[in-house]
């Protein structure tokens, strides 16, 4: 054996040892969700009316995914995907995380990590909500965030001019001239920059581009009252922010250990039209069709993620706790509903999805709740009503008369089997009556 054949062997052995002996860096985890914007209004799913070229630049340099789904609304979609459960056992209020749920950020935080959030809390249930809400839920500390800058945590202020901001356990009141997205990525960038020799988690459940649709500091007006223009120039402002964040992965030299989703919380908002296609889309926010559910996800993480590929995996919200966690190293806790989809992240099969179920019911004490099962084509109700989403996408034609053996019979047959493995009521929802607000 020569002397360069021996060294090479005790170099790749000093690798396998270090790596086998923890002191390979465990990967960071960044976890970025925007506020109200469906898949329609992204440029890498086919968008020319939008300009997010940053995160078209993920896209390319990952993967995105066409079948993803989150809950038609805010805070239901918050609550599964920090807890990996599906509303219809855990879900209490609108505006409120039970504060007997473990969550994604206790998981990091006890496995070592460093972790940050910045953006929208909306979990506590905050002053504006009625007394039998108000401080039921969660406080952004108790869920283990080292770092901490939100809107929307005790109390109600502006979110973009002028914002107040909830920040390491004090609100703050900023001037005319801040600007509350701004401030809320400069957070994080400055975490990361911070923790950039250790491991670090971040969610970013950012405050754009929820109503009300003002100008942005980019705006060529900065007192337009176009509301659909003011939209656009929001979508832009959050890829801009997307992009600050991901060039300071690559500016820190940490990019190729650093794992970086990005979707939205819920369909667009119903004041707001796009064009995908050639097709008008109408925002579908709190509606359980494709426009109030169907959200983009893009995944970056170079070295891991193979360049430039799309998936039609399905992918639901609380499918990201169990992902990230394998994603680093740390076991997937049973009982999850959530189920990781970290193989097709590394290009590989895996045992992908073959449906997702959603319960709505974001505000108990008002309404009945709603549900369904799904794969990429089929819908089923649990009503009974049943859609072929991929030719009737605004479920106007619910299927009848299934012919036996026939793929529509199938697939009903499969998501009614599905359907049957979940409560048809939520479990433990809050007490509506009168409560003290202790």
């Amino acid at each position: 054996m020569t002397r360069s054949l021996r060294c090479l062997i005790a170099l790749l052995l000093f690798v396998y040892n270090s790596a086998a002996s923890g002191d390979a860096p465990r990967p960071n985890v960044i976890l970025i969700m925007a506020d109200d914007i469906g898949y329609e209004c992204f440029g890498c799913y086919g968008s020319t009316q939008y300009s997010t070229p940053h995160i078209d630049r993920m896209a390319k340099r990952g993967m995105r995914f066409t079948h993803c789904y989150s809950q038609p609304l805010c805070t239901p979609s918050r609550v599964k995907l920090m807890t990996g459960l599906s509303n219809v056992r855990n879900y209490a209020a609108f505006s409120i995380l039970r504060r007997d749920q473990r969550t994604i950020g206790q998981y990091f935080h006890d496995a070592g990590y460093h972790t940050a959030i910045a953006g929208k809390w909306q979990l506590l249930g905050a002053d504006q909500y009625s007394k039998q809400f108000r401080g039921k839920g969660t406080w952004p500390q108790d869920t283990e965030f080292d770092e901490i800058c939100l809107w929307q945590v005790d109390k109600m202020a502006e979110r973009y001019h002028a914002p107040g901001l909830w920040i390491n356990g004090e609100n703050q009141q900023f001037g005319d001239d801040q600007y509350g997205p701004e401030i809320c990525a400069n957070f994080l960038i400055d975490f990361m920059k911070a923790h950039q020799d250790e491991p670090f988690f971040v969610y970013y459940p950012m405050i754009l581009v929820h109503n009300p649709f003002v100008p942005t500091p980019d705006s060529a007006s900065l007192t337009s009252k176009k509301r659909q223009q003011n939209f656009e120039d929001m979508v832009a402002y959050m890829d801009k922010l997307v992009g600050r964040i991901v060039q300071t992965t690559e500016d820190l030299g940490i990019a190729e250990r650093t794992l970086i989703l990005f979707t939205g919380d819920n369909g667009t908002n119903k004041e707001i039209t796009s064009t995908l296609n050639g097709r008008e889309i109408q925002g579908g926010k709190g509606l359980m069709t494709d426009a109030g559910t169907r959200v983009a996800l893009v995944a970056q993480w170079p070295g891991v993620i193979p360049e430039g590929q799309v998936t039609d995996t399905l992918v639901d919200f609380s499918d990201f706790l169990p992902t990230t966690l394998e994603a680093t190293g740390q076991a997937i806790p049973l009982g999850l509903d959530g189920q990781s989809f970290l193989p097709q992240l590394r290009g590989e099969r895996g045992m992908p999805r073959e449906w997702i179920h959603m319960y709505y019911c974001p505000r108990p004490e008002q309404t009945p709740p709603q549900q369904f099962v799904r794969d990429q084509r089929w819908k089923l109700y649990a009503d009974g009503r049943f859609f072929d989403v991929e030719a009737d996408v605004l479920e106007q034609h619910p299927l009848g008369d299934l012919e036996t053996g026939s793929p529509e019979a199938t697939a009903h047959t499969k998501l009614k089997q599905a359907l049957a493995q979940f409560p048809s009521m939520g479990q433990s929802l809050l007490d509506f009556g009168e409560t003290s607000n202790e």
